[in-house]
């Protein structure tokens, strides 16, 4: 018998001289990269860098206006939308649980939609419960409003991995929590990503951020993708494009 695996393309997610504009605005300009299957990429580049635009390009919210985005091996524009988006669970800053559903509702709701029996639904979401760290004797019946911002964004992470989806995506996950919150939140997604070795693309401002969860770190400047690297290659990188954009950091960042 044949190993599925095996027949799997290394490279869950490619990216071949794409580009994209917004009418005369070009957001996205011959962007090449590749990420392997279980790897966490972390983009950061300043505002109106493209980083978002990236990541909608993945899971077909968006289409380029030239090249190819593939994802499992085939062009996104040959998956159908919904199927595609069942592959790349969806991580936003404003999590946007639905407030008339309860947590256990909200993290359920997915696998509701894929036709999942309640059983299998309620033992998913409560094992997800568990895994963020929110234990569902406890937190299951909540509504959202009953929760603080990082539960919420615990009760995001456990929707975005309700069906097991092979590819996370993560857009300032974390940007909206003190500094405290965002700490903990990087150490139990750090966790949980051990557990399950999901493909991850991450956006985020927080260049500390960038290089505690990447296993590489992309730069994106004026919508070229200019840098890929290790956290350490990047901070030693001698672009100077990329030496100005870390210059208002401290230094030592990939070291923490």
């Amino acid at each position: 018998m044949t190993d599925r695996r095996a027949a799997e393309p290394a490279d869950v997610i490619e990216f071949i001289h794409v580009r994209f504009a917004r009418g005369p605005h070009v957001v996205l300009d011959d962007v090449r990269l590749s990420i392997a299957r279980g790897e966490a990429i972390a983009l950061v580049g300043r505002s109106g860098a493209g980083k978002s635009t990236f990541l909608k390009l993945i899971n077909c919210l968006l289409l380029p206006d030239s090249g190819v985005v593939r994802v499992e091996g085939r062009d996104t524009r040959d998956w159908d939308p919904i199927e595609l988006r069942r592959q790349a669970g969806y991580v936003l800053q404003e999590v946007g649980l639905f407030p008339h559903l309860t947590v256990e509702g909200n993290v359920s709701l997915v696998p509701r939609l894929a036709g999942w029996s309640e059983p299998r639904r309620r033992e998913r979401s409560r094992e997800l419960l568990d895994l963020v760290g929110l234990p569902p004797r406890e937190f299951a019946a909540r509504w959202p409003r009953e929760l603080s911002g990082g539960q919420r964004q615990r009760v995001g992470v456990a929707r975005a991995l309700a069906v097991d989806p092979p590819i996370l995506l993560m857009d300032e996950p974390f940007g909206a929590l003190d500094p405290m919150t965002r700490l903990e939140l990087r150490a139990e997604f750090q966790r949980i990503r051990r557990h399950l070795r999901q493909t991850v693309v991450i956006v985020t401002h927080d260049i500390a951020e960038a290089f505690a969860l990447g296993d590489r770190v992309g730069v994106l400047d004026n919508g070229r993708l200019i840098a890929c690297d290790t956290p350490r290659a990047i901070e030693a990188a001698s672009d100077p494009r990329v030496r100005q954009f870390f210059s208002a950091f401290p230094p030592g960042l990939a070291r923490g």
